[in-house]
């Protein structure tokens, strides 16, 4: 099971987009695209018109401002309401959070040595921007009076739920310490914010790094014909001979899983689970400081430890519940997991004897033997009927049967690479909805996962105007080569519907006040979306929509879906425990209470421990790449992707209860959850749809550890 990934640059966290700033060179702001109206479709970012030497000036001109912003809330002689300050505050900044995005998301997809020299050299300037309104006195003393003055009677729950969330950051950013801490704050907030930063820079760099060549075909013996032809032109892109494999998934993955030499799994699972582990690209020292920082944040702000102080703001809300979740999942997972390991030991020994040791390379080798075996089914029997064009279409009429919206690529839109495609999305009306961009494939200045991010929020204009969002998901799936084109795997189908779904969270999004909307939700709540849209992958009807064989034309056959279906549960239980077991590290790394000094390394192993179900090799290390909970946006909440699974099981047999693709279901769903965003708490949104709180008894069926 992949680990999954969606990576957002929520509008509240502009801190860190701030440090992707690409150049020091000014240029004449008369030339500036940032500082005039853009002049494309939907008012879309000129990419093809945005130079290095543009970034600077238009962020120091958005800090200018953003600071004539505060002051104006700040100075203003009327009595503080909610419209002239807890509205103002949060309309403010808008051009600085449109550079920023846009430096962010292309540090993410785009990056260059240069860009990731200038985000650690400008950070400590940008953190102090944000700090210097985050700590203002006199603007929280405002932010007060506005709350001592409105009549929260008077408020709709969209308003009232941004007045509480206005208050709460400003405590939570240090508004209430005293002068002395407040400058410890800034310091704290400065170090990490360039300590995260690094951390992703030598994850990419030792990522990047690695090389596979092969010249000797037969040491290739097992991999598939797709990945040999990817291989070869990657290979061939660097003036190599033979076959050439990297440590991005396309190419990394079937090597793992179909590669008969056990030597060459070997060698790059240990490439890969030592990335960032040694020389100078480790975050060994990085991981202490982050680690480190965020516990004296937490500490400087009155909580015990780093994750009291995130879960305060999760559907979670404490530890306690998410502990509660990770024993249900534990006792009940845990014994099957360990079947599951067994079942392919003894396909392993069958194969190689008794006596064979199975070792964490060998796991997804032998257990695609086993599934063969079991169910007759291979994974690259479905790839040819996985054309990439025809996965997005069906995707896309997916989304049609459910919601009635289109989608419709408009190549006036401006886009940063020629992979990149942009549609314009239209509601079941035909009126405009928003602009949907897509980034497929890898690249070397693009970081490996997948996520969904947004080029522009969503809110409601003062005038009444719906000011509509532009949302982006970037993958790295399998790309064409000179004898096919792209042909996905299941897997990708399904990272695919995923990020797909936080997509169907942003564009639908219908808040008023830009930190409200969709998908800038509670970060356990945020994965519920995407991980529903998983639940579509194995149904026939969906599959008949799009999956035909890309040279014969034939329809995907119901042999092959019934194999599919039958084989979608195999060592599900192996793929729980494992990601319980992320969650558990993160959390052992950020329910600390005193500083980490210690081995890195060991400590990973030590929380490993329980739910450890092969032999753990202490020259591996996967904090050090877990960029998730050190540099993205899971830190003490990587707990979300298991806690939203629980969610989107409940969630989805609303769905199998009406007919699985059901519109109706959908419009329900589409107007109580993904058009809310966080415009009220998410467990009242989710109550609202389901008639009841969520439980684990639908996941439970959906693994087949409880029978139907």
């Amino acid at each position: 099971m992949k680990t999954k990934g969606c990576r957002r640059f929520p509008l509240a966290s502009y801190i860190i987009l701030l440090a992707t700033i690409l150049s020091f060179t000014m240029c004449n702001s008369n030339d500036n695209p940032f500082l005039a109206p853009f002049g494309t479709p939907h008012e879309t970012i000129p990419f093809d018109r945005i130079r290095l030497s543009h970034y600077e000036p238009a962020i120091l001109e958005g800090i200018r401002q953003h600071d004539a912003e505060i002051a104006s809330i700040v100075g203003n002689t009327s009595p503080a309401d909610f419209e002239n300050t807890i509205e103002a505050l949060d309309r403010s900044g808008m051009l600085l959070t449109r550079v920023s995005t846009v430096l962010g998301n292309l540090n993410e997809a785009e990056t260059s040595n240069e860009m990731q020299q200038l985000v650690l050299k400008l950070m400590p300037l940008l953190t102090e921007h944000a700090n210097n309104i985050s700590l203002n006195p006199a603007l929280y003393a405002r932010v007060k009076e506005a709350a001592s003055n409105i009549s929260r009677e008077s408020l709709t729950t969209e308003q009232q739920r941004l007045l509480d969330n206005t208050i709460r950051s400003f405590v939570r950013s240090g508004a209430n310490l005293s002068e002395g801490d407040k400058e410890t704050y800034r310091h704290i907030t400065t170090e990490l914010s360039q300590a995260t930063i690094l951390f992703n820079q030598n994850h990419l760099k030792a990522t990047n790094a690695y090389r596979l060549n092969i010249t000797d075909k037969e040491r290739l013996a097992g991999i598939p014909e797709t990945a040999m032809e990817m291989a070869a032109e990657e290979a061939a892109s660097h003036e190599e001979e033979g076959w050439t494999f990297t440590l991005q998934a396309p190419l990394y993955t079937p090597l793992m899983k179909y590669c008969d030499s056990r030597a060459l799994r070997e060698e790059i699972y240990m490439a890969y689970n030592t990335q960032a582990l040694y020389g100078d690209v480790s975050n060994i020292d990085v991981v202490k400081k982050i680690v480190n920082l965020r516990l004296q944040l937490a500490q400087l702000l009155g909580y015990s430890n780093y994750a009291d102080y995130v879960l305060e703001e999760r559907m979670a809300e404490n530890k306690a519940n998410v502990d509660h979740m990770y024993a249900q999942l534990l006792e009940a997972y845990l014994p099957a997991a360990r079947k599951d390991v067994a079942a392919v030991a003894a396909q392993a020994c069958k194969e190689q004897g008794n006596g064979f040791v199975l070792m964490p390379w060998d796991f997804a080798y032998y257990a695609e033997h086993l599934r063969k075996e079991q169910y007759n089914f291979d994974e690259e029997t479905l790839r040819p009927y996985f054309q990439l064009e025809n996965v997005i279409s069906g995707v896309f009429g997916l989304a049609t049967k459910l919601y009635g919206i289109t989608f419709h690529e408009n190549p006036d839109i401006p886009v940063f690479h020629p992979d990149v495609k942009a549609y314009d999305v239209l509601d079941a009306d035909s009126s405009y909805l928003a602009v949907l961009y897509a980034d497929f494939f890898p690249r070397e200045g693009k970081s490996s996962g997948a996520w969904m991010t947004s080029y522009k929020g969503q809110w409601i204009e003062p005038d009444g105007t719906d000011s509509r969002p532009h949302v982006s998901i970037t993958t790295n799936f399998t790309k064409s080569t000179a004898g096919k084109p792209a042909l996905l795997t299941y897997d990708e189908l399904e990272t695919f519907l995923h990020e797909f779904g936080h997509s169907l969270h942003g564009i639908f999004a219908k808040t008023h006040y830009p930190s409200l909307c969709s998908p800038d939700v509670a970060w356990d709540f945020v994965e519920m979306p995407s991980q529903i849209m998983e639940n579509f992958g194995t149904e026939k009807e969906f599959l008949h929509t799009f999956a035909r064989h890309y040279q014969t034309g034939e329809l995907l056959p119901d042999s092959l879906v019934e194999s599919l279906v039958r084989a979608k549960n195999f060592n599900a239980a192996y793929a729980c425990i494992r990601q319980v077991s992320f969650g558990l590290l993160d959390m052992a790394w950020y329910t600390r209470t005193t500083p980490f000094e210690g081995d890195v390394v060991a400590y990973e192993k030590e929380a490993f421990s329980s739910t450890s179900l092969l032999p753990s090799l202490p020259e591996t290390c996967m904090t050090v790449q877990f960029g998730h909970i050190m540099a993205g946006g899971y830190p003490a909440s990587y707990y979300s992707y298991k806690w939203s699974e629980m969610l989107d099981a409940d969630a989805f047999s609303v769905f199998a209860d009406d007919g699985v693709i059901s519109p109706r279901v959908a419009n329900r769903f589409r107007k109580e959850i993904l058009e809310r965003g966080d415009a009220e708490h998410p467990k009242v949104l989710y109550h609202n749809f389901r008639g009841q709180e969520p439980t684990i008894d639908a996941l439970l069926r959906r693994d087949g550890i409880v029978k139907q």
